[in-house]
């Protein structure tokens, strides 16, 4: 089942609640799982999700990498996840000067990852902190550059910026790694019962059914099919291994580094038996602490 917003108190003991973002690129991970009657997907926009989680609206969600360093009792559900291997298409700067000279940046506040990627590879690669600017603010317009993610990328035009940078090539440029956008994350102490598993298989199915995500969403959003199957089946990467776990502590560590962080980063901890077990990083069994 699908809904628009969650409803906690709502809905039965024995039903699960799942936040997902409302973007083409998450489509392939909840492939046929509306059809699930003991399952309520909400979506949402990334940057709204983690307030869910926090609530006890969601049992798990799709949550911006970044987040899961802004609370204690997050885990990583490593069921599936939204990243890539290089470019990404619907994470850019658009800017109307090299990137070394940004000084000022306009940032579209639907994901929190984004944001604090940008100002990591701007510090890391050119030794700048630009100013950040929300980008529904008036004093967007006056700004060096702004950032875009999601569908809108793709489905506006952009006039007026001579330069564009995907920012998962700077970062592959930059680390020689994947990135992980979001990652399925749920609070400890959760009891997933068998999601996790469903999220996995659900993930796999919806790789091998692109061509029907496109013909049923793509349009919608103002994708030319031929690019949104590439998109899907090419560009955006899924799976939550080893190199991707890697990449999302290496993203928290330089988080802290450039000050995007109030503490430390702490250890990712992944959920339950459900993924491979990973050098630096620690397994709770059932969620549990």
């Amino acid at each position: 089942m699908t809904n628009d917003t969650p409803d906690a108190h709502g809905r039965g003991g024995a039903t699960l609640c799942l936040g997902n973002v409302s973007f083409l690129n998450a489509r392939p991970l909840v492939w046929g799982l509306e059809n699930h009657t003991d399952l309520v997907i909400v979506h949402d926009v990334p940057s709204r999700l983690l307030e869910g989680v926090a609530a006890g609206h969601y049992d798990v969600a799709l949550l911006p990498a970044i987040d899961y360093q802004r609370r204690d009792d997050l885990c990583v559900v490593p069921a599936g996840g939204i990243g890539c291997d290089g470019a990404t298409l619907t994470v850019r700067i658009f800017s109307r000067k090299p990137l070394e000279e940004i000084s000022s940046l306009a940032f579209d506040g639907d994901s929190h990852t984004s944001v604090a990627l940008a100002c990591i590879l701007l510090a890391e690669r050119c030794g700048r902190r630009p100013q950040l600017v929300e980008i529904s603010s008036p004093r967007a317009e006056a700004c060096d550059a702004r950032l875009l993610i999601g569908d809108k990328v793709v489905s506006r035009r952009h006039d007026g910026y001579r330069c564009e940078f995907d920012l998962g090539v700077l970062w592959k440029e930059h680390t020689g790694l994947p990135f992980l956008f979001a990652v399925w994350m749920t609070r400890r102490g959760r009891d997933l019962r068998d999601l996790p598993l469903r999220l996995s298989r659900a993930r796999e199915e919806g790789l091998k059914n692109v061509d029907a995500i496109v013909a049923r969403d793509a349009g919608g959003r103002g994708w030319p099919a031929d690019l949104a199957r590439t998109y899907l089946s090419t560009l955006m990467k899924y799976e939550v291994g080893p190199a991707q776990l890697q990449a999302m502590a290496l993203f928290h560590a330089l988080a802290a580094r450039h000050g995007l962080l109030a503490r430390p980063p702490r250890e990712i901890l992944l959920y339950g038996e459900h993924g491979a077990a990973f050098s630096g990083l620690r397994r709770t069994a059932g969620g549990a602490p």
